[in-house]
């Protein structure tokens, strides 16, 4: 008996760390290459993307070394795979893999991801079906499905445990060789296993095929409940950041949620129920398709994000409860499994690839509410036993009313949403709109909801800056003062629509850094500040960061950094590298001005440390807006070691920033956004 609990828990502690493991790398190798791409929110999309499909080549290969190959050969095969593995950590990815700005990110992302981090990965994604398979050859009394929840509880408890407890205390390359020990810890555990099972009996034989062989409609339907939850939590974690709020780290919430639905499903039946969760998933899906519908900006946050995401985790658990009803033999264990990660990878490769790519609109998450309405309803009432064809008939009519009815909720809701749109475009980096107001006053650029630029219509208000780059504003303030000095040579990290080149003089010199060509389109087609200003523009397309780096020193007089998307954070402009980029760029009595707007996020330690180390001033300058002149409530933070420059009489209301004591600077191996947050 001991020998059996000692035997359960060495391949319940192997699964839970390869799980652990896999969570843990994710945010690893997201926060090293990210200050490469922009800092987009799609390099997570990608590299989501990226461990979906290894995680299927995993599955894959769990399923024919278990099918096809002896016990014997499995220990060899695998032992090997888990020998190499170990000579390609630590985890580092190549500078070589840095983007240019011509090439295609999504392609150059899962290129720098497979060279970087893919066997180990690989090797970790085959551990959950391939330990169970071998658990189940060893204790053919025992169902192994349980240890599927495990293998999710160690997924969930590394995600929340990388914010809160690895980010803030360890640098990246420390947190490097944390997790290659680890990993070096789990290769030696799953080693001994293999080892162990080398002399078993096939698991098919083991089961003498006790059970049927599943249909080629039942693994569709296995892939097709995957696949739902999937999308739906990539397209509703895009959704809540782009139209309800940016907060930092928000997309810890809807996965911590779709693994916690794995994990209630698979650790017991009992927690799935239909009597509860069916109705409860026809509201969630009417809540989801609904609540872009109700005037979000209206709606307390806390409630629309209660709403969501309660509705989000009701489709998880209705789509894992079915999946987890449908559980095959332990026989057939693999196969499920990869049909599960087909599924993912599908849901995956849809908003990951097809959806930036292929629709001008964000239409995925309405697309999921569809898909997960149909899905539950062909994976229910086949099966549901109906005592008379009048209650399946029922059951079918009104599942179909419930889905025209979502259906045209959605579409009503995308025709409001590009009506009156003089531009919707989408790539890569995000969806941007182009209105002009209903009374003609302005035209605006939007990013989701957030507003990236604004621009008066009047002949005699064409060159009056706008939005957070007024005179009175920081930037504004900074380019009037050097002004008085001559001709000026000023960057801009960020485009936008182009607004701040409405300061520029005759003599004057502006190059503009911004990584979307979309925006630079736009700026160009839609608004007049390039065209109409008397300064010489120069654009360049690519991440400012990259590109900087690549120049020779320009001598700016002006450098202002301003690239963020609302409230989210590029947290590589912050770092000291970065800041170190931007001083070598300027002139030595130049100004450096941060735009560090933010409702979530204190932004103040951040410069304030980097001034420091750099042995520069520092002054925040505030401005509470000005509607009226379509101008927004702003704070600056402007830096320079000249000090005079704080003694000119625009910047009587600035104020110095106090440090915060104990607060790391951020580099590029660390940061940590708790560290910041209101």
């Amino acid at each position: 008996m001991k020998i059996d609990l000692r035997l359960t828990f060495h391949y319940g502690l192997t699964i839970f760390l390869s799980a652990f493991l896999l969570f843990q790398v994710q945010p690893l190798i997201g926060k090293m290459i990210l200050p490469w791409f922009g800092g987009s929110a799609s390099v997570w999309t990608t590299c989501m993307l990226f461990f979906q499909m290894v995680l299927l080549l995993g599955y894959f290969y769990s399923h024919w070394v278990v099918r096809f190959l002896t016990p014997s050969r499995q220990s060899l095969v695998h032992g090997a795979l888990l020998l190499v593995s170990l000579l390609l950590i630590p985890i580092s990815p190549s500078a070589d893999w840095k983007p240019t700005g011509a090439e295609n990110p999504t392609l150059r992302i899962l290129g720098l991801l497979t060279v970087s981090i893919g066997l180990p990965y690989f090797v970790l994604s085959t551990t959950g079906p391939l330990l169970q398979a071998w658990f189940a050859r060893e204790r053919s009394g025992l169902v192994p499905y349980r240890l599927f929840a495990l293998s999710n509880f160690g997924s969930m408890l590394a995600l929340l445990a990388y914010p809160i407890a690895v980010e803030p205390v360890f640098p990246t390359r420390g947190q490097s060789w944390l997790w290659s020990g680890l990993f070096g810890c789990f290769a030696v555990s799953c080693a001994l296993l293999a080892w162990r099972g080398r002399k078993g009996k096939p698991i098919v034989v083991q089961h003498h095929e006790e059970g049927p062989a599943p249909r080629w409609t039942d693994m569709v339907l296995w892939a097709a409940l995957a696949a739902c939850p999937s999308i739906l939590m990539v397209a509703d974690t895009s959704f809540l950041t782009t139209n309800i709020a940016p907060i930092p780290m928000l997309w810890v919430v809807p996965l911590a949620l779709y693994l916690l639905s794995f994990i209630l499903s698979f650790e017991r039946h009992g927690w799935y129920r239909r009597i509860i969760f069916l109705p409860l998933l026809v509201v969630g899906l009417a809540a989801l398709a609904y609540l872009p519908t109700l005037g979000l900006s209206e709606i307390p946050l806390y409630l629309s994000m209660a709403i969501n995401l309660s509705a989000f985790f009701v489709a998880c658990m209705v789509c894992h409860g079915e999946l987890a009803r449908l559980q095959p033999h332990p026989s057939h264990l693999t196969g499920y499994y990869l049909m599960l990660a087909v599924g993912g990878v599908v849901g995956g490769f849809f908003v990951g690839v097809i959806a930036p790519y292929w629709f001008n609109s964000n239409y995925e998450l309405s697309i999921g509410i569809m898909l997960t309405g149909l899905v539950a309803a062909l994976a229910i009432i086949p099966k549901a036993g109906f005592s008379r064809p009048l209650w399946r008939n029922a059951s079918i009519a009104s599942t179909a009313a419930v889905l025209l009815a979502l259906g045209w909720v959605q579409v009503d809701e995308h025709l409001n949403e590009i009506e009156g749109a003089e531009v919707t475009v989408r790539n890569f980096y995000g969806t941007l709109q182009v209105f002009a107001n209903p009374e003609g006053d302005y035209r605006s650029m939007l990013h989701g909801q957030i507003v990236h630029g604004r621009q008066h219509l009047a002949l005699d208000k064409l060159d009056l800056p706008t939005t957070y780059y007024s005179t009175e504003g920081g930037a504004g303030k900074a380019l009037q003062i050097k002004a008085a000095s001559g001709p000026l040579r000023v960057g801009v990290v960020g485009l936008g629509v182009g607004t701040l080149v409405s300061y520029g003089r005759k003599g004057d010199y502006f190059r503009l850094y911004e990584i979307d060509p979309l925006v630079i389109d736009i700026a160009r087609d839609n608004f007049s500040f390039l065209s109409r200003t008397a300064a010489s523009t120069e654009i360049v397309l690519g991440d400012a960061r990259l590109q900087l780096e690549r120049e020779p020193a320009q001598q700016f007089d002006v450098l202002v950094v301003d690239a963020f998307s609302g409230d989210s954070v590029p947290v590589h402009l912050l770092t000291l590298e970065a800041f170190d980029q931007y001083f070598r760029h300027l002139k030595p009595n130049g100004v450096l001005a941060v735009h560090i707007t933010n409702r979530f996020l204190d932004l103040q330690p951040v410069v304030k440390a980097a001034a420091e180390h750099f042995e520069k001033d520092v002054r925040l300058v505030s401005f509470e807006g000005d509607r009226d002149r379509l101008i927004f409530r702003s704070r600056w933070a402007l830096i320079s070691a000249d000090r005079t420059f704080f003694s000119k009489p625009q910047l009587k209301d600035a104020v110095p920033i106090v440090a915060r004591k104990n607060f790391q600077p951020w580099k590029d191996d660390y940061s940590s956004i708790f560290s910041i947050l209101m």
